[in-house]
């Protein structure tokens, strides 16, 4: 990255939603790259690491004025996300899915971030009947007009990873998905690791090209193969 006075400088990177499992593998993965110079991760909890490039901050996502001034840097990695029996209502979850995501959006353009990298789902759509897939989709449009240089959208299917709370669903259903992947059949739902769409997120979050992409489920296999 190129400064105001023409100096050099390492890539300064936003996360939100690290302690789960797709944002604690893109704050490793960041962490872990050599063009990085800086890691803001603003969570309501600390994520458990500790790096010499880590910055955390605890905050309530309820009071913006208090840390809207963080969103300062190259890019916002957006991660943040949670399930309808851990919000305890789909009221609950809407705030965390897309209330709290959108606001940090805001505050990142209003400081002249200029790249987004928004985590999403594979069917994501603003018109659909079902709740969870309507806020995605909902969000995805809305933060495509803040007036971002860049947004990347990425919809990975079904995940898998070390999460610090196992989802039944996912124990179930990735195993037959992954063989029924394998014969070629509903391959875009083949899981896919929380380590692989990091290496996605960071391949178009670090890439300073202008304008907006929606990256869906199979492409980010593509992404992570090739990496940063």
């Amino acid at each position: 990255m190129i400064t105001e006075n023409g100096s050099k400088r390492g890539f300064h990177a936003i996360v939100i939603g690290g302690t789960g499992l797709v944002g604690g593998e893109i704050i490793a993965a960041l962490l872990a790259n050599p063009n990085v110079e800086h890691v803001r991760a603003l969570g309501r909890r600390k994520t458990g690491k500790v790096h010499a490039k880590l910055e955390e901050h605890i905050i309530d996502f309820d009071q913006p004025g208090q840390w809207e001034n963080l969103m300062q840097g190259d890019c916002l990695f957006s991660a943040l996300g949670t399930t309808r029996s851990q919000a305890g209502s789909t009221q609950a979850q809407y705030v965390v899915d897309y209330t709290y995501q959108f606001r940090a959006a805001q505050a990142a353009v209003r400081n002249g971030v200029p790249n987004l990298v928004l985590i999403s789902s594979i069917g994501a759509d603003a018109e659909s009947t079902f709740f969870y897939m309507k806020t995605k989709g909902a969000l995805d449009r809305d933060v495509q007009a803040l007036g971002f240089n860049a947004v990347h959208i990425l919809r990975p299917g079904p995940l898998v990873g070390k999460r610090e709370k196992a989802r039944l669903g996912e124990r179930i259903f990735a195993p037959i998905l992954r063989m029924l992947a394998a014969i070629g059949l509903f391959r875009k739902y083949r899981p896919i690791t929380g380590a692989q769409v990091a290496t996605a997120a960071l391949a178009v979050g670090m890439d300073m090209k202008p304008g907006n992409v929606v990256h869906e489920a199979l492409e980010l296999f593509e992404l992570a193969e090739k990496g940063v």
